[in-house]
This record gives C-alpha cells, structure tokens and sequence, in this order.
C-alpha cells in the first residue's frame, strides 16, 4: 500500500510549497485566535474538559435525554456537529468531543488508534454518567464508534458510522489502495506533513474538505479556518498524523475482532463518496459477525456530509438513535 501513495509525494509536497506562502499570515493569525476549542459553542451548551484514559479530552455537552456522543474525522473537531446540536439537543442529551489531541484534547505521544481513542470516550461516558449512548462517528469517528461498540457492546446502544469503510473489513483492501486516498501515505511518512502542512493549515484544508465535498461552495473560509484553528499547534498536526500512522493498528483489530455483535449499526454515505459501497461494507459487517446493520445513502452528498447535508444528517440521527425502523438500501 505504502509505495503508490509514497510516488505521489514530491507532487504533494510541490503542491502544499507553492500554494501555502499566501497563507501563512491567516494562519499566523488563526494561531493567536484565543481559545479555539470554545468558538462556536452553540447556545444552551457549555464546553469543558474531562481526565480520562491518562489524557484530556475537551467536549460540548447539552440537552436532555437519551445520551448521544458525536465523534468527528479529519480534519474536523467537534464544532463538525455544531449546525445539528441545537436540534438534537431537544430529545438527546448531547455531547461532542475533540479526539485526543485534537482542539481542545491534549495531545499525547502515542495512542492514537481507534481502540484506545474508543477507550477515551469510553471513560468519558463513565466519567459523565452516561446511560448506553448512542454513538455515531464519522471518518476516523466512525472507526472509533465501531471500536466502541466492539469494545463495550453493553455499553451502547447502537452506533451510526458516517461516510468511511472500515480498516481490516471488507472492502478494505481495495479501498486502501484507490488513487484518491493518496493522503493515506503523505501523512503516513513520520514527520513530514506535520512540517510542511505548518502555518499553511488553511489552505490545505481547504483543498481537502472542498474537493470531497458535493458542493465545494457549501464550505465557507470561516469553515476551513475554524477547523484549520484545531490542528494550528505542532503538537495537534502531529496528533491527527498519529491517526494515520496508526492504520495497520487499526487494521489488525477490524481482523481479529470478530463474532456475533448485537449492537445495531447504521452505515451512512453519500451518493458521490461511499454510497455505492453500503452494500459491500454492510456485507462485510454481517460477515464479521455485526448481527443488525441498515444503511442510508444521502444523495448527492460528498464525504463532508455533516458540513453540506447537515439536516439529512440529523434526520437520519434522530430515526436511528431512537430505535425507529431503519431504512434497508441494500
């Protein structure tokens, strides 16, 4: 897997060295911004952080209800969720988190595989009184929700996976080595997109959410720039690195954690991203013993449905984390 993406490197890095000089006043700028892991909080809702798992992990918690956790991807932070969590809020307890390093969470040398980021949230649960969550996650999200409920089946009551197939789960290895994935190698290289990408975190960004999304305008630059304000540290590019470098980590667990899982799942994509894999990755699910799995395509939508179809998302949150009869597309 490693070498295809490896050759595409020296464009990449051409890429990030000519298009990132402009940015690095924003950026600069963006570094001073105060208290990023706080901007956006919405109203009815308070940020804090919690001890957990010999780390620290900022969330944003609020309303009443049913516990629901929301876990973002690359290269969101919590705030991803923030156009949905007033409407939520109003039938769910609610809380959005930073993965460990990421905004508001502190950054740590190691642990940065879905397993032990499951374990953070885990403790967090705990840590909050939280009764069975339900968990829904995209991107690396959506691996850590899956590691959750491997992990603690008892302790939630279902999990949606938004927009990602999962490691060491069919269709993964075809999935790993598509062309458009070529990210998955630059970030893999120890050291060397954390220094590069530094003081040009917008720009950057900007190119990964928009040519992802359905509708590249549906981003605005006070979007890029606020997620761009997560990941501005060495320490937290470093942390979302770590992800990456983590991949055969959480590749070996999708393999060996197999047998019968009783937790339901809901796979949702877009259209234009993964949606014609829902059947494969359910397929996948059902062989590694996932006993109920429904899947949803958002049509038309891209890989950053949350920030371009938020109101389908929460839709569809709201059938699957009260138990309503899902809807089967495969």
């Amino acid at each position: 897997m490693r070498a295809p993406f490896i050759l595409r490197i020296p464009f990449v890095v051409m890429l990030v060295l000519t298009l990132g000089a402009g940015y690095e006043t924003a950026a600069g700028q963006a570094r001073r911004d105060a208290q990023v892991h706080v901007e956006a909080v919405p109203a009815g809702f308070a940020s804090a952080t919690a001890q957990v798992n010999g780390t620290t992990v900022h969330y944003v918690a609020g309303g009443q209800g049913p516990a629901l956790i929301l876990i973002h991807g690359f290269p969101e932070n919590w705030s991803a969720y923030a156009k949905i969590m007033p409407r939520l809020a109003s039938q769910y307890r609610v809380v959005a988190v930073d993965l460990r390093g990421i905004g508001g969470s502190k950054p740590m040398e190691r642990g940065y595989d879905a397993a032990t980021m499951a374990e953070d949230v885990h403790q967090l649960a705990q840590t909050l009184g939280l009764d069975r969550p339900y968990i829904v996650g995209h991107d690396f999200g959506g691996w850590v929700a899956y590691a959750l409920a491997r992990l603690h089946p008892d302790m939630v009551r279902g999990a949606m996976i938004i927009d990602v197939p999962l490691p060491g789960i069919e269709p993964w290895e075809k999935v790993k080595v598509d062309p458009r994935l070529w990210h998955f190698g630059f970030h893999r290289v120890p050291g060397l997109a954390e220094k590069l990408i530094a003081g040009r975190e917008a720009i950057y960004f900007g190119y990964f959410l928009r040519r992802s999304a359905a509708d590249p305008k549906a981003i605005s630059d006070q979007d890029v720039e606020r997620y761009a304000r997560a990941y501005s540290s060495p320490d937290q590019m470093a942390a979302a690195m770590g992800m990456y470098r983590a991949i055969e980590t959480d590749e070996k667990f999708g393999e060996d954690r197999r047998g019968a899982l009783d937790v339901p799942l809901a796979l949702i994509a877009g259209g234009n991203s993964f949606g014609a894999l829902l059947p494969t990755m359910a397929k996948g699910l059902e062989g590694a013993g996932v006993q109920s799995v429904a899947v949803d395509t958002i049509s038309g939508g891209g890989h950053y449905l949350l920030d371009t179809n938020s109101a389908e998302v929460a839709m569809l949150i709201e059938r699957h984390a009260t138990g309503a009869p899902a809807k089967a597309t495969r």
